[in-house]
């Protein structure tokens, strides 16, 4: 709902401030006075395309500011995941309009043309002689036409919408695992030829290249091993004039040096230590040489097991450490192409079964939506007749489609408004002040399954008085019990039924501009009294009051 408008420096306008009624609001006032541009400000904040032209002559910007009251249960979702915060239900959507720019904003944040446009259907309906939103949108007619059905019919459709959705969903999930399933033959035996290949290397230690070429160095430099231990060997406790032996004499005195003064007895230890060691030294450095022989079968093993290794490296990484997580991958990368193909078997059942499920639950859908299409063309036709469209004919028509997020049936609302027309789309048919009447009736009709809460006629009594502007009246009073409803008339009968009264004047003096005046009491009492008889009299003025119930 609308609960005002500011507009500053548009067109005409200086500067003015509007507060709506929930309901039924009018505007009046002589031909030309410029009524259609406060509509105009409406449509403009809400998106639509305008040029610098629409700034007051004189002005560098035009302002429009826009208070909307959400109605409860509103999804407010677009506009959370847009950081924009919502206070007490409400939305202060403004433009600003420079030579060079357009600004948008919602309660401060500014966002794009595109966004406003988004939220735009969701919040009203403009109905001109040059445009319609909603309800001319074959989109929309699906859901309108589902709307207004019982609760039965909507949880199905719901239903189906969420069963598609899943649907969809595993239909990709199919197509990823057809995409790896997919993969050639020659492919899945590389792969298994590579996985093979590091399986015979037997990898199971990720140092071992480092310790093999230790291994190989030591057994190129045997010989030189065998004469530098033997050597030392024979140094420390071979020939007669060995190091060992020479320590025995003094190991000797040196134990006669403790006897003789006991002081000495600590390094008589020491020596003996030092003694012992060397002899376990001397008989380490004999085995370690005569255990020293020349190994060729196993320096040719461990060439070949390099030459494998660095083989395996230049393959499949820079370390064996990579070469093992390789592996890996490439196992990972064979068991998911074999159990894809077990999984796109068991997907392809499922996605059998729920398209069986989807095709069924489209039959009922289509089935309840034809009835109610019947029901609804006839109603809708017979709400044209009462005002003053009797050779008009509305039809909701249903055509097969292929299968989508609505079901299998395409929905789209035709209309007749002559008797030698046939019925063409609502977009291509009502012209001139035929199609607010038009929307009227329609919207009249489906006022229960609409989620726009505020709807505006422009222009809605062209050609028409007498019994069909009190039909329009009492269609637009019933209407504007459950929508607010926004519209300029030249009617006194439709304007009298209205619970807000605007009435839009045109001042001539060194400049143009355009007032808008909120009328009560007496002044709406000449307001309707100047609609009836362009003037205000006595007898005008005392029809005025009757239609007023003053």
């Amino acid at each position: 709902m609308i609960k005002s408008i500011t507009v500053k420096n548009y067109i005409l306008i200086d500067e003015i401030t509007l507060e709506f009624d929930k309901g039924f609001n009018v505007f009046t006032g002589e031909t030309g006075a410029g009524k259609s541009i406060i509509i105009g400000a409406i449509d403009a904040v809400l998106g639509a395309k305008v040029n610098k032209d629409v700034i007051k002559t004189g002005s560098d910007k035009a302002y429009i500011e826009l208070l909307v009251e959400l109605p409860n249960g509103f999804d407010c979702s677009l506009f959370n995941e847009n950081g924009i915060d919502i206070d007490n239900n409400e939305l202060i959507i403004s433009r600003e309009i420079t030579a060079s720019t357009n600004r948008f904003r919602i309660n401060g944040i500014q966002v794009t043309q595109d966004f406003i446009k988004d939220i735009r259907e969701k919040l009203l309906d403009i109905h001109t002689q040059h445009q319609s939103y909603n309800y001319v949108q074959p989109k929309n007619h699906i859901i309108l036409l589902d709307n207004f059905a019982l609760k039965p019919h909507r949880d199905n459709v719901e239903k189906f919408s969420e069963k598609y959705s899943l649907y969809l969903s595993m239909q990709k999930r199919l197509e990823n695992l057809l995409n790896i399933v997919n993969t050639t033959q020659q492919q899945e035996d590389f792969l298994k030829f590579q996985i093979k290949e590091i399986e015979d290397a037997n990898i199971e230690d990720i140092n071992e290249c480092e310790k093999l070429e230790k291994e190989l160095e030591l057994l190129a430099n045997v010989e030189k091993l065998k004469e530098l231990s033997y050597s030392s060997y024979w140094a420390l406790y071979g020939d007669d004039g060995n190091i060992l032996n020479a320590l025995s004499s003094v190991k000797s005195n040196i134990s006669k040096l403790s006897s003789m003064d006991e002081s000495v007895s600590s390094l008589e230890e020491d020596f003996i230590n030092t003694y012992e060691t060397l002899k376990e030294i001397a008989s380490q450095l004999r085995n370690y040489s005569e255990s020293q022989e020349n190994d060729n079968e196993r320096m040719d093993y461990i060439g070949e097991r390099l030459s494998l290794l660095e083989k395996m490296k230049r393959k499949y990484g820079n370390t064996l450490e990579d070469v093992l997580k390789t592996y890996e991958n490439l196992s990972n990368e064979l068991s998911s192409i074999e159990s894809s193909q077990d999984e796109v078997i068991s997907l392809e059942k499922e996605i059998k079964n729920i398209k069986e499920e989807l095709e069924s639950l489209a039959q009922v859908i289509s089935g309840a939506r034809k009835e109610l299409a019947k029901v609804l063309s006839v109603a809708v036709t017979e709400e044209m007749e009462k005002l003053e469209l009797p050779k008009s004919k509305f039809y909701i028509d249903i055509q097969p489609t292929g299968m989508n997020e609505n079901g299998i049936d395409k929905v789209e609302f035709l209309i007749s408004t002559n008797v030698s027309e046939p019925l063409k789309p609502l977009a291509k048919t009502a012209s001139g002040g035929e199609i607010s009447r038009v929307m009227l009736a329609i919207k009249t009709i489906f006022a229960q399954a609409d989620k726009t809460n505020t709807v505006i006629f422009d222009e809605i009594d062209t050609g028409i008085s007498g019994k069909a502007s009190q039909a329009v009246a009492d269609s637009i009073v019933n209407l504007s019990k459950t929508h607010q409803v926004i519209l300029i008339t030249h009617q006194p009968i439709i304007a009298a039924k209205a619970s807000g009264h605007f009435y839009v004047k045109k001042l001539q003096a060194e400049t143009t501009k355009v007032n808008v005046y909120n009328l009560k009491d007496e002044n709406r009492v000449k307001a309707i009294a100047l609609l009836a008889a362009g003037e205000i009299n006595e007898e005008s003025t005392s029809f005025a009051k009757k239609l007023l119930g003053v």
